[in-house]
Formats: structure tokens, sequence, C-alpha cells
């Protein structure tokens, strides 16, 4: 891939998340460039990243959501080798692994729920297999600022975030982008 995700993102500081067929069209209908796809199976998921792609986005599929898929790394293949993905989006390390090594963007997703949470982050990225790292819920601005001053991976804030100030606080905390299923946030 001829561009870093960092510098995509960093272009592109809102990410839209498609959970549904409605998402889809909506984020089809806007300027959006960087879609994260939040749902689909195996059946479905060619043809919604072949309708993203069509229109010029880039399309991050979270692989544990899509029904069908198992947590094991030839469903990476599966995502690479039948649909346009540009990456995936996992919590599992061993898939993002295979990711990397077929070429794929890749995003890490960790839900923040407690300070070992936010601990054990530092402990279990691994710079060679993560492109970036989302965190959810990603209104928590002190908590941004604690991740990205202990990893030197990228940080996306997703979950939660509904408005204008929700994007310029986790901008501001040091995210490099926020990821949201609003389509007016999309819109800013």
């Amino acid at each position: 891939m001829n561009h870093s995700l960092r510098t995509l993102v960093e272009d592109c500081p809102v990410i839209a998340a498609i959970k549904d067929e409605a998402g889809l069209e909506n984020c089809l209908e806007t300027d959006i460039g960087i879609v994260f796809v939040l749902f689909g199976d195996i059946c479905s998921i060619p043809e919604i990243v072949s309708t993203l792609k069509e229109r010029g986005k880039i399309a991050m599929v979270h692989i544990d959501l899509i029904a069908g898929l198992g947590a094991k790394e030839i469903a990476v293949d599966f995502i690479h080798k039948m649909t346009r993905a540009d990456g995936i989006i996992s919590t599992k390390p061993l898939l993002l692994k295979r990711a990397k090594e077929l070429g794929l963007y890749t995003i890490q997703r960790y839900f923040v729920l407690d300070s070992m949470a936010v601990d054990n982050i530092t402990k279990q990225t691994d710079s060679n297999t993560t492109d970036l790292i989302e965190i959810l819920p990603g209104v928590m601005p002190k908590v941004i600022a604690r991740i990205t001053g202990t990893v030197s991976i990228p940080i996306i804030a997703g979950g939660l975030i509904s408005d204008r100030e929700d994007v310029i606080s986790a901008l501001d905390a040091g995210a490099v982008a926020v990821s949201t299923t609003r389509r007016e946030v999309w819109e800013l």
C-alpha cells in the first residue's frame, strides 16, 4: 500500500463506522474517506466492501463482528482473498499478525474499562502487527492522553463520539482520528 494508515487517518480524522445497511447507504452519500465496517456475514461482506471500494472509500473490516468467520487466521485469508478490503480491525493479535503478513492495514481495538486495561495496552501492543490502536469508549480525554503518552502507535478514539466537542477533545488529547456511527459527526 502506498500510504501509511496513519497518514490516511490524519488526512481524514473522522471515520464512518457503519453497523447496518442504513449506515452503509448514509456513508455513501458523504465525502468521508475511511469506513469501519462493523456488520455483515461471510455471504454479504464481499458485496459490502465492493460497494465501498466502488465509491473510492478505504474499507476496514472489523473481522470479529463478521458472522460466520472464526478467530482463526483463515478468516483473515478469506477477507483478503474474497474482498478488496484495505485492512482489518480486531481485538485478536493473531488475526492482526496474519493481516500484516498479507499486506493489509491493521487496527487493534481495545475496550478501556479500568486502569488495568489501560496498563495492559502497553504490554499487549506490537508495532510490528498493529498500524493503529482504537480505544473505546472514545470520550475519555485524560485516558487518551495517558495512552498516547505510553505507546508509540497512533490512537483512534471510538465509541460514544456524538458531537464536535467529543471530536475536538479526543484529537486535542492526542488521538489521530475518531470513529463514529453518527452521520452528523461525519459531516463536520
